[in-house]
């Protein structure tokens, strides 16, 4: 397998509404990355493209749709989607593109316009779950989350307040992100007094509907070298798929994410994460999962991921600086799209070009995470300077 590097990265703005359609906002991200990085799509020998289930965006077939806004026409191009996981998969479904010799070069965008779907993707959502087991119940993706955050709770004591502390966290913290929909800082209470969803899952515990593309690009390492001197390297990938059915599994520890996280660090040769890794990404769609997730990752001792957030170790000058993009809660979640921003934050973090973003110290090593689908499919990546 070759070296494969990042080059160049490009998002939009994540709003609630966009006056966009998604083959534009796929357009502008797809415009700003190639501009950062001085090439023109004639540059790019392939695509892939990652958008989650079509009833998000509201078409049919939406990988032909999406294709020439992309970037793809007349060019090898690729659609993945695995849910939520899907922002990080698309990232790895570019590199092996590129690690295998079949191309030089690699366009990999994700797009998700959100607010085609909202309020009706709950109903769809209904059509997945188990027809004898499950679908009786008329769950949906907020309450059987409401129920993973309730045993993660239970088995390790953990309040609805210790649960909010992520929220403030990310959401303040988006607030330094340009791409960010929100303007106006939060407070524990806010979170805590707004409208209980789903025990114990309140409104503010849980990122917005959202609308947005974020895109990369993939360089050989000849190339990647040829044209920047600041590459950011792709050290290791990995991902599992555990079984949909969340009625069996004990709730309180992500293991897919373990097994993903596992396979990424051994093909980085990284043997203690909690030392090596110098920044995380983890996937926040909700305030607990960013804590599951560190879990998960090896980033944290099981149980003890409150006390580490409390004493400020994933603060921006803590330890390990935990989501300084502001992740999916404070900056917005288009579901594809939020995971390659957590891979544009890396890339832009490697490069000490985040602004007043920026993790202190001249971080090497980042790790970035996404999840998808009933609460069992994780992507993980590696990237190093």
């Amino acid at each position: 397998m070759r070296k494969v590097a990042v080059i160049g990265a490009g998002m939009t703005k994540f709003v609630r509404r966009a006056l966009e359609t998604p083959k534009e906002l796929s357009f502008e991200a797809t415009k700003a990355a190639l501009d950062s990085c001085g090439l023109r799509l004639e540059d790019i020998e392939c695509v892939a493209h990652g958008s989650a289930p079509d009833a998000f965006d509201g078409v049919h077939q939406k990988g032909e749709y999406l294709a020439d806004g992309c970037g793809g026409w007349n060019k090898p191009t690729m659609r993945v989607f695995v849910g939520g996981a899907t922002g990080v998969h698309a990232i790895i479904h570019g590199w092996y593109h590129v690690a295998s010799g079949m191309f030089d070069t690699c366009l990999v965008v994700c797009e998700e316009k959100m607010s085609n779907a909202m309020p009706h993707a709950q109903g769809f959502f209904l059509t997945i779950f188990d027809h004898t087991t499950e679908r009786a119940l008329q769950p949906n993706l907020l309450w059987i989350f409401a129920l993973e955050k309730n045993r993660y709770m239970q088995r390790y004591g953990y309040t609805k307040e210790d649960m909010a502390l992520v929220a403030v966290k990310n959401k303040n913290q988006g607030l330094k992100h340009p791409a960010s929909q929100f303007k106006d800082p939060v407070t524990l209470e806010d979170i805590l007094n707004s409208e209980v969803m789903a025990y114990p899952v309140n409104r503010l515990d849980v990122s917005p509907v959202s609308d947005g593309a974020a895109a990369v690009v993939l360089a050989s390492e000849k190339v990647a070298k040829r044209l920047t001197d600041k590459p950011v390297w792709v050290e290791g990938v990995g991902w599992s798929l555990d079984t949909a059915y969340w009625g069996t599994r004990d709730l309180y520890y992500p293991r897919y994410t373990e097994h993903a996280a596992r396979m990424a660090y051994k093909m980085a040769g990284i043997r203690e994460p909690h030392k090596q890794i110098n920044i995380a990404e983890p996937y926040d769609p909700f305030g607990y999962k960013a804590l599951h997730h560190m879990e998960g990752l090896l980033l944290s001792p099981r149980g003890k991921t409150v006390q580490l957030l409390r004493d400020g170790y994933f603060d921006m000058d803590g330890n390990l600086p935990m989501c300084p993009s502001g992740g999916l809660l404070g900056v917005g979640n288009p579901i594809a799209a939020a995971g390659m921003m957590k891979i544009c934050e890396l890339f832009w973090q490697l490069r000490g070009e985040a602004g007043e973003r920026q993790v202190p110290g001249n971080p090497k090593l980042g790790v970035a995470q996404a999840w998808g689908d009933l609460m069992q499919v994780s992507s993980v990546v590696v990237m190093g300077s």
